[in-house]
C-alpha cells in the first residue's frame, strides 16, 4: 500500500513539472514567433522609405497617396501589442496597395529596375510575414489549447499563465478592400 502511494505522488510531480514546462515551452515558442513577425515587420520598414523615394521620382503630384503610405508605416511601427499591431499592419497593406496601383498609370514607374526590385523584395518580404503570422498563430493556438483545457489548466491557474492574442488582421480592415485606381 505504501509503495502504491508513494508511485501515485511521483506520477502526480511528474506531470505537475512535465505542465509547467509544457507551458513555459509553450509560451517561449509563441514570444519566439512574435520576435520572427518583429523581424520581417522591420524589414518591411526599411524597405517603404526606399519605395516612396523611387516612386516621388515619377509621381511626384501623388504627393496624398505617399504621404498615406509614410503614416501608415509610422503608425505601424509605433503600434502597440498583437491586436494593435495587426491593426496597423492592415491599414498599411491598403496604402502599399495604392501605392503600387500608381505603377499602372506611370508605364516608366513600372518599367523601372529599381522599383521592379524593391516591388519583388517587399512582395517577398508579405510572404515571409504571412508565413511568419501563420507559424506565429499556430503556436498561440497550442498554447492557449494547454491553458484552456484540463488538467493542465489547474497548473495554467496557479503559476497566472495567461492566453496569447492571434494576430490577425481581419476581414473589415483596409488591407482587405480593392485598390481604387484614379486616372
Amino acid at each position: 500500500m505504501t509503495w502504491i502511494l508513494i508511485a501515485l505522488i511521483v506520477i502526480i510531480v511528474l506531470w505537475f513539472f512535465f505542465t509547467y514546462n509544457s507551458l513555459i515551452t509553450g509560451r517561449n515558442r509563441s514570444e519566439e514567433a512574435w520576435a520572427d513577425i518583429e523581424v520581417q515587420l522591420k524589414r518591411r520598414y526599411d524597405l517603404i522609405p526606399n519605395l516612396v523615394n523611387t516612386v516621388k521620382g515619377y509621381a511626384s503630384h501623388e504627393s496624398g497617396t505617399l504621404e498615406k503610405v509614410t503614416e501608415a508605416r509610422n503608425k505601424a511601427m509605433a503600434s502597440q501589442g498583437t491586436a494593435g499591431a495587426a491593426q496597423a499592419e492592415g491599414e498599411l497593406s491598403g496604402t502599399l496597395k495604392s501605392l503600387f496601383a500608381l505603377s499602372e498609370a506611370y508605364p516608366e514607374l513600372k518599367a523601372n529596375t529599381n522599383f521592379l526590385s524593391l516591388q519583388t523584395e517587399l512582395s517577398d518580404t508579405e510572404n515571409k510575414i504571412q508565413a511568419a503570422r501563420r507559424f506565429y498563430n499556430g503556436n498561440v493556438r497550442d498554447y492557449n489549447t494547454k491553458i484552456d483545457v484540463s488538467p493542465s489548466n489547474l497548473v495554467a491557474k496557479m503559476f497566472s499563465f495567461t492566453k496569447k492574442e492571434y494576430f490577425d488582421i481581419g476581414d473589415n480592415d483596409v488591407a482587405q478592400q480593392p485598390v481604387e485606381v484614379k486616372f
